[in-house]
This record gives C-alpha cells, structure tokens and sequence, in this order.
C-alpha cells in the first residue's frame, strides 16, 4: 500500500454550539486523486480549513507522517507539503500572473527544505495553460483563469498534497472538463496526491478514485466512485432517489 501522507484521526470542529464537522477520520495515501462530495453546510470547507492549519480543530488529532501537525499554523502544513486553494481565489489582482506564481515559489523558499518537486514557473504556467497570459495583471484575466492562477501558486509551494475547494465552481461544461483533466495530470504527470471538493458531482465521479460523502459534518461513505453511488446511505442523505444512471454509469470501478 502506499505511504501514508497525512492521517486524520476522528477531527472535529465545533462553533459554540454548532458541530460543523463531527469526528472525520480519514488516511490520504501518496498518490491518490480523492474526491469530497456532499450538500451545502456538509461541512466540506471547515474539514478543508481543519486540515491545512486555516481553522484548529476542537478535537481529533493530524499527522503527516511522524509529525503531528494538530492546532499549529497553516505554515507548518505548507511546510510538510500541504497547499489548497479556496473557493474564492485569492490572488493579487495587482502582480502579473508569473509574479502571483513566484509569489508561491518564494513562500515555498521559506518554509519548504530540500529540491523535491521544484518546477519552474514557466512549467507551472504551461501545465496550467497560463503562459500566454504570464505579463499580464492577475485582475485582467478571467474568473475561470484566476482559478487556475490561484492553482499555480499552490502549485509554486511544491507541495506533495495538493487540497482544491471548488475550483470548477462557475465554469462552462468544456471548462469543468478541461480544469478535471488538469488535475488528473498534476496526479499522473508530476506525482502529487490531489484532494478535490466539487459540486459538479458527475464530471468529478469520472476523475477520481477514491470519493469520501459529508452529511451534517459526519463522513458517511468512503469508496470507490462505483461503490459511492450505490451506498444507500448516500442515495438517502445526498443524491437522492433521483440520482441519474448516466452518474453511476460515469463513475469509475
């Protein structure tokens, strides 16, 4: 089996009174293209923000590899490898598209030790399809390329696991695909262990591997796209009874 990349041992997060992710466990292994799908208030981002240091857990533990990483700073996960992006993009409209990415090589200077999956600039734009655009300001591209940008300076970080919120939200049905086949190459082509939350459940069943469900903060599946789909707990909880054959046609063994 692969190597465990971070292990997440029964996470919770609570906001006074409102439990907003419930005892998640979970094992990321180097590698996998990992899918999180479930409703809106499921609790996707919270566990997202949970895991890369953006939000302290109220209870569980986090661990890559040896090192417990539990209550410290999103730097201390950049350090062991950890990125993300968020479902607004957070870039600077002011830098041109190559200085939003050096922006993340430079992050990754400071905190990141050794050469291990240093790409340069012009083969993170490339892959991303942004290099025409590189002299251009960050604000003067469009929202679709802003996403891929913010991916790009995740991407500049060299991280090894990669955590992407929605980064398809509000793109065309050629750009979702374009963007999922983009991920798949940053699994295939340069290594990484990618984490993706989506809402465009059919497109993202199609690509990953591995699919973990989030209802009212709890995970309540944790399989394969093909198993997912047909796990009656989903059917109820999420998909519903209207949930398509071509879904669960599309979703790979």
């Amino acid at each position: 089996m692969a190597e465990a990349l971070l292990t997440i041992d029964t996470v919770t997060v609570r906001f006074g009174g409102l439990t907003a992710v419930d005892g998640v466990s979970a094992t990321l292994h180097t590698g996998e293209l990992i899918g999180i799908i479930g409703p809106n208030g499921a609790g996707k981002t919270t566990f997202f923000n949970a895991i890369s240091g953006v939000q302290p857990p109220t209870s569980g533990t986090l661990h890559c590899g040896a090192d417990n990483l539990t209550g410290k700073g999103p730097h201390h996960y950049a350090a062991h490898g950890i990125a993300r992006t968020f479902q607004t993009p957070r870039v600077f409209p002011d830098m041109t598209v190559r200085d939003n990415v050096r922006f993340g090589m430079q992050f990754a200077g400071r905190h990141r030790q050794g050469p291990e999956g240093l790409r340069s600039e012009e083969e993170i734009l490339a892959m991303l399809g942004l290099a025409h655009l590189a002299d251009r300001p960050a604000a003067d591209v469009t929202p679709s390329q802003q996403r891929l940008l913010e991916i790009g300076m995740a991407l500049g970080t060299r991280p090894r696991l990669l955590l992407l919120d929605e980064v398809a939200a509000g793109l065309t049905e050629a750009e979702v695909d374009a963007m999922a086949q983009r991920i798949r190459r940053l699994r295939d082509d340069w290594g990484l262990t990618v984490v993706w939350i989506e809402h465009a459940v059919t497109t993202l069943l199609k690509y990953v591997e591995r699919v973990l469900v989030l209802h009212q903060g709890r995970k309540i599946a944790d399989g394969t796209p093909a198993e997912v789909v047909r796990d009656p707990h989903v059917i109820e909880a999420y998909l519903g009874d209207e949930m398509t054959s071509d879904t669960a046609q599309g979703a790979t063994a």
